[in-house]
């Protein structure tokens, strides 16, 4: 039975847990230095990618990777993107949803501890700290202590140091959807029409100071929501950073270890240094089990690595491993590792089939395009002579470098005449509509069924545009309606 008191005691507790501070220490090891070139990797194709250059001829533009809003297009090197073909976005978007699966079947939140970008500017924001104001001990003892003016000069160029980053980053991204060395240009020297850029720059220069120089691990344990969807998604066979508790236990320290060994008893190989913890980047004791504060970056196997070196026992008291092992192991059994397994197999296959799709049809993709819209109302017109009227509009696509010439036909009803409004015929009759490079051209075209020929009342008409110099063509179906 709930009484007052424990209500009065309900209502003065707070529902917020105040974020107590993480001083990760420095450590060096196998994991560390895959986070480092990861780290460096990453950030390089980030901030240098937008000034690499790529030759797409006289009318294109120069830079590799461009997302270009005002002609409404997106360069990837050889690749162009136009807004009509957005299902290449779609598929893309699959493949990362698959791939993070995937991932998570081998090794768990190993995007979270390697490659997430949260993770990555975090570390990039711990190594200024480190550089400026030391480890985690010497840190935390400066934060604890009375303000000198030493700290405070150390404290400012800190937060000089995070802005300029995160001012950076923001500049580097606005980057992707302008020419990056004239946008360079234009911001330093403040010239007009770009204060939506500044704008952009000031918010992820915003976002990325705070979420990396002042909330971090709080984005990983309370807005990012990969951690409860990858908890689903797991099994008993993926592999996941992991305290070995039964070689571990019972822990005790190297002296009392020494003793008991010597006298028979049992004693485990953790020494309880907690250096771990120390150098987890989010708090997390291994040592607990499962959690989802772990983003499985492996720096606590590192640092017992090192311990047990130091102290002349077997590396690997924490490791990928699983659950199940551990258990195995406790009972005397061999360990189980199954990479090759039906999720894992069916995700790998998935994804190779979506990405062969999709390389196929950028392969094979034609270079131009059409589509026809039949009018609407009035949907066929009756003229004088008895000749029935159908009107469309016609888009035509040159998805080149050149400007290209088409010849718009009509097949599967006889005895019509085309007309293209604007576009007078050539010698020989035909229609033929002139498009500049990577560009689109509408027209409106007038197709005549002549002397009141009995019809269908919907009949099929197929419009053909091809190109004049190349015979390359597009057909696509449409009907003309008969009143």
């Amino acid at each position: 039975m709930t009484t007052s008191a424990d209500m009065g005691k309900a209502k003065s507790g707070s529902l917020y847990a105040a974020r107590k501070a993480i001083y990760p220490r420095q450590v060096e090891g196998q994991f560390r230095r895959i986070k480092w070139g990861l780290l460096a990797f990453t950030l390089a194709v980030y901030y240098l990618l937008p000034f690499m250059r790529w030759d797409r001829g006289p009318n294109a533009p120069g830079q590799a990777v461009l997302v270009d809003f005002p002609h409404r297009r997106f360069y990837f090197f050889f690749i162009e993107i136009w807004p009509q073909e957005v299902y290449y976005l779609t598929g893309l978007l699959i493949l990362a949803a698959l791939a993070l699966f995937l991932m998570n079947a081998l090794a768990g939140r190993v995007w979270c501890g390697y490659l997430c970008p949260q993770t990555v500017w975090t570390d990039l924001y711990l190594a200024a700290e480190r550089w400026i104001e030391g480890d985690a001990r010497e840190r935390a003892r400066k934060d604890a202590g009375p303000r000198t003016g030493k700290i405070w000069r150390e404290k400012i160029a800190k937060h000089a140091l995070w802005l300029a980053i995160a001012w950076w980053t923001g500049g580097a991204w606005v980057l992707y959807f302008a020419d990056a060395p004239t946008l360079v240009y234009e911001l330093a020297t403040f010239q007009p029409g770009i204060s939506e850029a500044y704008v952009w720059i000031g918010i992820l220069t915003f976002t990325t100071y705070m979420l990396a120089g002042h909330m971090r691990e709080q984005v990983c344990l309370y807005m990012c929501p990969w951690p409860r969807i990858q908890a689903a998604l797991t099994d008993e066979y993926a592999l996941n950073v992991t305290y070995r508790y039964d070689r571990g236990e019972p822990r005790i320290s190297l002296k009392q270890a020494s003793a008991l060994r010597a006298a028979g008893a049992p004693a485990g190989d953790c020494v309880d240094c907690g250096q771990c913890v120390a150098v987890c980047p989010t708090g997390v004791d291994i040592r607990e089990g499962a959690s989802l504060g772990c983003v499985q970056c492996g720096l606590c196997i590192d640092a017992c690595d090192a311990v047990m070196t130091k102290i002349g026992r077997s590396a690997r008291l924490i490791a990928y491993d699983t659950q199940m092992n551990c258990e195995r192991r406790r009972m005397g059994e061999a360990p189980i590792y199954k990479p090759l397994r039906a999720r894992t197999i069916i995700y790998a296959a998935i994804i190779l089939a979506i990405g062969g799709l999709m390389s196929a049809k950028l392969a094979t993709r034609d270079d131009s395009r059409l589509s026809v819209l039949h009018d609407r109302n009035p949907l066929a017109v009756t003229l004088k002579d008895g000749s029935i009227r159908n009107a469309y509009t016609i888009r035509f696509a040159n998805m080149s470098g050149e400007p290209r010439r088409f010849l718009l036909e009509t097949s599967g009803i006889d005895d019509v005449e085309v007309e293209i409004v604007g576009v007078e015929p050539d010698a020989q009759g035909r229609m033929i509509v002139g498009v500049g490079p990577d560009q689109t051209r509408e027209a409106r075209a007038l197709v005549t069924l002549r002397g009141g020929r009995k019809a269908k009342r919907q009949t099929p008409i197929l419009f053909t545009s091809k190109d004049v110099e190349s015979d390359a063509s597009v057909t696509m179906r449409d009907v003309f309606v008969i009143p």
